[in-house]
C-alpha cells in the first residue's frame, strides 16, 4: 500500500497537549500575597492555626477576600478548597464571593435574635438600627452571643453592648468610625494574680509540683467531692482524669470555653471575675495527667475574657507558675455553637470545620492531633482548686445562668438541686414587674421546657429526666404569662437550624423541616412527633438529638399555645 493511502491517526487530545502550560484555579496576586505575609509573619505556618490566620485577615480587612484566601492557601501549601471550606463554615468570617462584590462595611452590627434577646425586643431594635444606619454600617441578625442577662445584646466587632438601644449602639458606631473601625471593650474589675495569691492561690499547685501531693491523691479527692462535668454531660471528673492519665503520652488538656447554649453565660462570668481560679484548676489538671500542652478554646464573642486571659497567662509565665516545658495556647472560636461539643471543638482547634467525631477524645487517635486529650469545661476547672484540698468535702453549689422574666438576672451560685421557684425568689428578687411565672427552660435551648406547676422539681439530672428534660449547663430561662411557649420553641428550633453543622441529614434536614412545620398556621403534630423521633434516634451528636426537646415539651405541656 502506498504511503498516500495510509490513514494518519490523530488522538483527540493531541492538540490540547501541544498547548502551553496554563495555571489552573484562582491565581495569587502579588499585592494580596504581600499583605497576607505581613500578617502571618515568617514561615513555616502551622496547619492547626488556620482559623487564627483567618481571624488575622478578617480583623485587619473586615472580610475574607478571594485574593487573600488564595494567598493564604499558597503560603500554607493547602488547596484553596481546604481554606474555603473552613472559612465558610464559621459564621463570623465574612467571605466575599468575588472581587467584583467588594468588601462589606468595615463596621458590622450584630443583633442577637435568640430567645432572651427576642423577649427583650431585639427584632424592633434590629429594625431601628437598619433605619438609623442605612449604608453607614451593616446590621445583621445573629444567634446567641452570651449576653442573655443583659438582653438585648449587640456586638460590634470585639465590643459587646448589653441592654442595647438604638442610641447606645449609634454612639458606639460613631466612636468606632472616629477610631477607624477598631475598638475594644474596657476590661472590668477582676481578681488579678496578686490578689489571688494573697488568698492562697497557686499554693496547692506549687506544693503538688514539689512532690507534696500525687495525682492519685487528687483523683481520690475529686471523686470524694463528687465533682462532675459542668458543661452538661455530668461525667465524673475524677474518672475522666484517670482515663487520660492511663493513656500513653504525649497527652493534652483542652479547656472548653465555647459556651453557646442559649441562656448560658456562666463561663464568661468566671473568666471576667475570677480568671485565676480557672487557670489554677487548668494547671492542676495538666499536672495530674502529665499533659504536654494546654489548649484553651474560647468563643469569639468573649473578647473581654480573651483579653484578660492573654494578660494573666503572660503574668503566670513570667512568674514561673507555668512550667517551661508546658505549652499553653489560647484559641479563638469563630461563631459555631456546635464547637461546644468536645469532639467538634477538637476539630476546630486543629484548624478544621467543627464536625463532631464518634468517640470520646481521651481515646488514643481520637483526641487532639491523634493523642489522648482531657477536655474540661471552664466551670469544672473553676471548682478544682477548692475541691482538691484535704478539708474540701463534697461539692454543694454550682453556677446557674438565670435570664428571662426575672427581676435580677445573672449568674447565681446556689445549691446543687435547688428548684427554679427557690432560685427565682431567693436569688433573683422574684419575677419581673408585671409578669407571672408560667414556664421555664431548665437547661438552655436543648433542655426542654417545663410548666410552672413543676417549678418545685430539683434542678438535677435525675429529677428532670422523668419529665423528658435535663439541666445541662444550668441555663435557666424564665418565661411568663406574656410569652407564648410555641413561639419560644420556634425561636429555639430556628437557632438549631442555623447552628447545625450539616454533617448528618437527620439534624440538617430535620431542624429545617421542623421550623417550616412550626411556622405554619396549624401545627401537624403527628408529623412533628415522628420528626422528633428520627432526629433523636439518628443524629450523630447531641445537637440533633436534643433539638426536638422544646417541641416535644410544647406538645406535652402547653397544647393551649399550639397554633390550631
Amino acid at each position: 500500500m502506498s504511503p498516500k493511502n495510509v490513514r494518519t491517526f490523530h488522538h483527540p487530545g493531541a492538540g490540547r497537549r501541544k498547548a502551553g502550560a496554563y495555571p489552573k484555579g484562582r491565581q495569587t496576586d502579588a499585592h494580596s500575597l504581600e499583605e497576607v505575609r505581613a500578617l502571618l509573619g515568617p514561615a513555616p505556618h502551622r496547619r492547626d492555626l488556620l482559623i487564627e490566620y483567618l481571624h488575622l485577615i478578617q480583623d485587619r480587612y473586615h472580610c475574607l477576600a478571594p485574593g487573600h484566601l488564595a494567598a493564604l492557601a499558597q503560603e500554607m501549601g493547602l488547596a484553596m478548597a481546604e481554606i474555603y471550606e473552613v472559612a465558610t463554615f464559621y459564621a463570623h468570617f465574612d467571605v466575599v464571593d468575588s472581587e467584583v462584590e467588594g468588601a462589606p462595611s468595615p463596621i458590622t452590627v450584630r443583633v442577637c435574635e435568640s430567645l432572651c434577646c427576642g423577649m427583650a425586643g431585639s427584632k424592633k431594635l434590629h429594625s431601628g438600627l437598619v433605619s438609623e444606619f442605612g449604608d453607614r454600617a451593616r446590621v445583621v441578625a445573629a444567634p446567641c452571643m452570651g449576653g442573655c442577662d443583659q438582653a438585648p445584646a449587640v456586638s460590634i466587632g470585639p465590643l459587646q453592648i448589653g441592654g442595647a438601644t438604638v442610641r447606645s449602639v449609634a454612639e458606639a458606631v460613631t466612636r468606632l468610625e472616629i477610631d477607624g473601625g477598631q475598638g475594644d471593650s474596657p476590661l472590668p474589675r477582676y481578681q488579678g494574680l496578686t490578689a489571688y495569691r494573697a488568698e492562697g492561690g497557686y499554693e496547692f499547685l506549687s506544693a503538688a509540683r514539689a512532690g507534696d501531693h500525687t495525682p492519685s491523691e487528687v483523683f481520690d479527692r475529686l471523686e470524694q467531692a463528687n465533682l462532675r462535668g459542668m458543661g452538661g454531660a455530668f461525667f465524673p471528673t475524677a474518672r475522666k482524669w484517670r482515663l487520660v492519665a492511663d493513656q500513653p503520652s504525649p497527652r493534652f488538656v483542652a479547656i472548653n470555653g465555647d459556651e453557646g447554649e442559649v441562656g448560658t453565660f456562666k463561663d464568661r462570668y468566671f473568666l471576667e471575675t475570677a480568671p485565676h481560679r480557672v487557670l489554677e484548676g487548668m494547671l492542676i489538671a495538666a499536672w495530674a495527667v502529665s499533659a504536654d500542652a494546654i489548649y484553651f478554646y474560647l468563643r469569639d464573642e468573649y473578647a473581654v475574657a480573651r483579653a484578660i486571659l492573654e494578660k494573666e497567662i503572660d503574668l503566670l509565665t513570667r512568674a514561673g507558675l507555668i512550667d517551661a516545658g508546658l505549652k499553653v495556647e489560647l484559641r479563638r472560636g469563630a461563631g459555631a455553637y456546635i464547637c461546644g461539643e468536645e469532639s467538634a471543638m477538637i476539630e476546630s482547634i486543629e484548624g478544621k470545620r467543627g464536625l463532631p467525631r464518634h468517640r470520646p477524645p481521651y481515646v488514643a487517635e481520637v483526641g487532639l492531633f491523634g493523642r489522648p486529650t482531657l477536655v474540661n469545661n471552664v466551670e469544672t476547672v473553676y471548682w478544682v482548686p477548692d475541691l482538691v484540698k484535704p478539708e474540701a468535702g463534697t461539692q454543694q453549689t454550682r453556677a446557674y445562668s438565670v435570664s428571662g422574666r426575672v427581676r435580677e438576672p445573672g449568674v447565681k451560685i446556689a445549691p446543687i438541686g435547688i428548684s427554679v421557684v427557690d432560685l427565682i425568689e431567693t436569688y433573683c428578687g422574684g419575677m419581673a414587674e408585671g409578669h407571672e411565672f408560667k414556664a421555664y427552660l431548665p437547661g438552655g435551648a436543648s433542655g426542654g421546657i417545663l410548666p410552672a406547676h413543676l417549678g418545685d422539681l430539683p434542678l438535677s439530672p435525675e429529677a428532670l429526666a422523668e419529665y423528658g428534660c435535663f439541666v445541662g449547663s444550668a441555663a435557666i430561662v424564665v418565661l411568663s404569662d406574656q410569652d407564648n411557649v410555641a413561639d419560644v420553641a420556634l425561636n429555639l428550633m430556628a437557632f438549631f437550624e442555623h447552628e447545625s453543622c450539616g454533617q448528618c441529614s437527620p439534624c440538617r434536614v430535620g431542624t429545617a423541616k421542623a421550623v417550616q412545620l412550626m411556622k405554619a398556621d396549624r401545627w401537624e403534630t403527628d408529623l412533628l412527633t415522628d420528626l422528633s423521633a428520627i432526629m433523636r434516634d439518628a443524629s450523630i451528636c447531641g445537637l440533633g438529638q436534643a433539638a426536638p426537646n422544646p417541641v416535644d415539651c410544647v406538645l406535652k405541656y402547653f397544647p393551649e399555645d399550639i397554633p390550631a
